[in-house]
Order: structure tokens, then sequence, then C-alpha cells
């Protein structure tokens, strides 16, 4: 991606990491958006990064790609936000222990006076999570800002058996995808 450079619209620190990891530059564009939940969790993610990116359209350079990502963590065909308090992650986890649930990020790029959106689905198994697990992993603080109450690229990467599909999806930004699409629109 030779030239490119991003305009991210995201505080998420998570998504800077990524970009920093593969070496992407990148600026940060902070804008606030009413964000939407619908019956479809697809929907849901890839509408809130569209209205996110179209929030900063005016703030993005000519020589820059704009990037906007929504994360949504949904078990049992139920979208699961970001929990109040600990207690809500406690009863988060509990649901998540020892089953499967699915991670979508939807993603909206701005390339050469367009919008193109998309998304990208994981899969993800937790353990079979112990009370004491569950109570050490909220008394640490990191669920509390994180759809689904946990984060894959901290120390709740010690919950998590399995994931099928893109680790970095989970993270909260399908770098390879999106790289893929911007490759194939300049």
């Amino acid at each position: 991606m030779k030239g490119i450079k991003i305009a991210l619209v995201s505080s998420s620190p998570r998504r800077r990491e990524i970009l920093e990891m593969v070496g992407i530059p990148y600026r940060v564009i902070k804008k606030r958006a009413e964000e939407i939940i619908s019956d479809n969790p697809y929907e849901t993610a890839v509408e809130n990064s569209r209205i996110k990116l179209e929030a900063a359209l005016e703030e993005i350079a000519d020589n820059e790609v704009g990037l906007s990502a929504d994360t949504v963590v949904v078990f049992g065909g139920e979208i699961l936000g970001k929990p109040k308090d600990e207690s809500e992650a406690v009863e988060i986890l509990k649901r998540l222990s020892g089953s499967w649930h699915t991670v979508i990020t939807g993603f909206s790029l701005f390339i050469d006076g367009r919008v193109v959106s998309s998304f990208e689905e994981s899969k993800v198994k937790f353990k079979r999570l112990t009370k004491e697990e569950i109570n050490w992993y909220v008394s640490t603080g990191e669920p509390l800002d994180k759809a689904g109450a946990y984060g894959v690229q901290g120390k709740g990467a010690l919950l998590i058996e399995r994931i099928e599909g893109d680790f970095f999806n989970v993270m909260g930004l399908p770098i390879s995808k999106i790289y893929d699409i911007i490759n194939l629109a300049i």
C-alpha cells in the first residue's frame, strides 16, 4: 500500500495498534455519531461503520483513504454490547463460557470519492470458565470497554479455546480484507 495514508475514523486503540503493526501510516479523526442497533447484526455493524465514516467525510484529505469500523459480538442471535458495569460483564462472560459466538466487524472505506462497505465474520469458542476465572478477569477492568466483555489481544486471550476466521477481525479490524479492497480500488 505504498503511498496510501489512512484517515482512521475511530478512537479504538486496538485499531490503531493493528495499523501500526502492519506499517500503514494513518491519522485519527475523532467524530461522534449516533449508532443504530437493528435486529440484523451484519446490518448493525456495516451501517454503524458507514454512519461514522460519513460524519467525517469533509475531514478526509484527497490523498487519504477514509476508514471506519464497528464490531459486534453475537451470541444466541443477540448482540452483546459493551457491559454497563462489572456485574453485567460477569453475566456476559457466564453466557459465553464453554460456547461459540460470532464476532462481526463492519467497515467502510472512502476511496476516490465513493464509500465502499463490507464486513468480516469470525467464530470464537470460549473455554468453560470457572466463577473464579470470570471474577478475576472482570477485576482487571479489561472487559468494561469491549463488546462482548472481552479483548482477544489482552488478558482475554486466556478465555479463548478456539478462533475460526480472522484473528484481527476479533480484535476489531479485518486488516487483510481491508487491504485487498483498497488495493483493488486504487
